[in-house]
């Protein structure tokens, strides 16, 4: 047959052998019906062998195409895997992080650092997003993700529970009326979530019943917009803790009541079962679970 195979022509024949239909291999293989059935043509004639017959309902392997095609088969998913392998082994020392943009600006890479001093072998990439991980698409190998634990044929481990703080810029706070209750607050603009539920929720978890005058001012989608329109003295942001300690370290925000509440919702470390047999995955879960648990409070005003 010549030392050139015709490994277009015989992937082709082996998806249409699967399949028994040159539609279904064809979407199989991305391509159109036409070209799996140019390929088998072509692969007939090389041979001189026919295998395959046309009938009602798709087409049928000849006997001569049923003897070799679970071999094929065979090679084929052979020759998959030992790709994935090597597809493993260019990026066994890459570890693929991904987070939302405000929990990573503003908590993780503040800290991945130390985890590259532990670990100078592994290279680490973030991909700061809002979107869903689909762990079967996406080349993530964990997801750190702010929801309720709850991720169906995943492994999550808890972090840590946020508490809501209501942070302002201190001069914002030095030339507008004194804060002592939740309720002076309503004193000053809101800067909302992008649901305009939390300032509701904060005032109501500390005995205020208010209106619709809690769902006002801008709206932002993310904590990390809130916190640079509080910097900027539009107004009050009630944001996570966990997102707001470098601005309340640098000055440029202080909470403007201490009266935290807790968030029903919590950080949890999110992977697939089987990505924990990777040592550079372990030892992600391994210190970012030890560098939450050492997490020190916001100090109190």
């Amino acid at each position: 047959m010549g030392a050139v195979l015709p490994l277009l022509a015989l992937r082709a024949f082996t998806e249409t052998g699967r399949l028994g239909s040159l539609k279904a291999a064809a979407e199989s293989l991305g391509v159109t019906p036409g070209a799996v059935s140019q390929q088998i043509r072509l692969l007939e004639e090389r041979i001189g062998v026919a295998l395959f017959v046309r009938g009602r309902h798709g087409v049928y392997l000849t006997e001569a195409g049923a003897r070799v095609h679970p071999g094929l088969l065979r090679g084929f998913d052979q020759i998959e895997k030992s790709l994935s392998t090597l597809e493993s082994l260019a990026v066994e020392k890459t570890l693929t992080i991904s987070t939302v943009p405000s929990f990573a600006s503003a908590w993780l890479v503040p800290r991945i650092g130390r985890f590259s001093e532990l670990h100078p072998e592994i290279e680490v990439r973030v991909e700061a997003s809002a979107k869903m991980v689909d762990f079967k698409r996406d080349r993530i190998d964990v997801a750190l993700r702010h929801g309720l634990g709850s991720y169906p044929g995943l492994e999550s481990i808890r972090l840590m529970a946020p508490v809501l703080l209501p942070v302002a810029c201190p001069e914002l706070l030095a030339q507008g009326p004194l804060i002592r209750e939740p309720i002076d607050c309503l004193n000053y603009p809101l800067l909302q979530d992008g649901d305009r539920a939390d300032w509701v929720l904060w005032l109501q978890a500390h005995g205020v019943q208010v209106g619709d005058e809690a769902r006002r001012g801008m709206s932002f989608e993310e904590d990390l917009l809130l916190l640079r329109a509080a910097a900027a003295g539009q107004g009050i942001a009630l944001v996570q803790d966990t997102h707001v300690q470098e601005d309340i370290d640098s000055g440029k925000l202080v909470v403007a009541l201490d009266k935290p509440w807790p968030s029903r919702f919590a950080y949890y470390v999110v992977t697939r079962p089987d990505a924990t047999q990777r040592p550079e995955v372990q030892a992600f879960i391994d210190w970012v679970v030890a560098e939450a648990n050492s997490m020190a409070t916001l100090p109190a005003l």
